[in-house]
């Protein structure tokens, strides 16, 4: 951690963090029906499904890919927390099949309580994330807030016909998942304690651009990314997009080092509990302590992504069937 950072806990200005900071997908959902698309034929992604990224069609085979994602500290490093923040809004491209080209940065900062020097460490996260993908920061916006928030607001560009959806899934194809779970608690723990979790920072800094490009090579034509919704709340989203039942063999999810003593101890984000609420009444939970029920909708933040397909490398944790009596099986 940097000297600055350690004069300044940085998740100690927010209330919550990361991706266990998003509004309840349910509550959300009610708010936004009936508000996005405009019924513009060339907005090829971005309607009532809830698409990671909106993609239009421009011209040919060619489309542009849309997104912006923002959130409070998760880490007390400044620079950290603006390399997870931007690999996260990166994340929304890829999870399309795009590949990102040009960001801009989203601020919101307590100029009266936090030094501008640490704002600066939080931005230069961020470009350097976004130079490790190919994409140009060029400006953005800011404004002075009570509550620190960073992100991007990310253009892209992907081919029609190689792109990944939430309702192309189809029965008999497996499920993948990039990145192992539990970030939501173990950030909780970090929050609440101050200890630093370097395996958690170093995944939610990671890039998903390898494993965008190996579902697609794969043939992979249906996917998503793990973030606020958690595994279960995004995996139901993908599964009632595409008609069918999705399968989640629980002893297969890994998660990171820790996230289970997180649970136990008490370190649940609000956000986890909140998905593990909406995702329930769709879902059959064959034998599942409601430990692994937590860890399983625990909020994500710059988390994996969810194929259906088989991406080498990646654990194989469940498999798309046909539309059953609920939308979700854990068994």
């Amino acid at each position: 951690m940097t000297r600055l950072a350690r004069a300044a806990r940085l998740t100690q200005f927010a209330h919550g963090g990361g991706g266990a900071c998003k509004i309840p997908p349910g509550e959300l959902e009610r708010v936004v029906t009936g508000l996005t698309g405009g019924g513009d034929d060339a907005l090829v992604l971005g309607g009532d499904d809830g698409d990671d990224a909106a993609v239009l069609r421009i011209a040919g085979d060619r489309a542009v890919v849309s997104t912006a994602d923002f959130f409070t500290p998760v880490v007390d490093d400044p620079y950290d927390w603006g390399r997870i923040a931007a690999a996260d809004a990166l994340s929304d491209v890829y999870a399309v099949g795009g590949v990102p080209a040009m960001a801009l940065n989203l601020l919101g900062w307590p100029r009266d309580a936090l030094p501008e020097d640490l704002a600066r460490e939080v931005l230069r996260g961020g470009r350097d994330a976004a130079a490790l993908a190919g994409c140009t920061i060029a400006g953005g916006h800011s404004i002075d807030d009570p509550e620190p928030k960073y992100g991007l607001a990310v253009t892209g560009f992907a081919d029609l016909d190689r792109l990944l959806r939430l309702d192309a899934g189809a029965p008999g194809v497996p499920l993948s998942l990039t990145k192992p779970l539990g970030l939501g608690v173990l950030n909780a723990r970090h929050k609440a304690t101050g200890e630093v979790f370097a395996e958690a920072v170093g995944t939610m800094a990671a890039l998903n651009a390898d494993a965008s490009l190996a579902a697609l090579e794969r043939g992979a034509r249906c996917a998503t990314d793990v973030s606020g919704f958690g595994l279960l709340g995004h995996l139901y989203k993908l599964a009632r997009a595409s008609g069918v039942t999705a399968v989640v063999d629980a002893g297969a999810v890994p998660y990171l080092d820790g996230a289970r003593a997180a649970v136990r101890d008490g370190f649940v984000p609000g956000g986890t509990r909140r998905n593990l609420a909406w995702v329930s009444p769709h879902t059959e939970f064959r034998r599942i302590a409601e430990e692994e029920r937590l860890l399983l909708a625990d909020a994500q933040t710059s988390g994996g992504l969810l194929v259906a397909g088989e991406v080498p490398g990646a654990p194989v944790i469940g498999e798309l069937t046909g539309r059953g009596r609920s939308l979700l099986r854990v068994r």
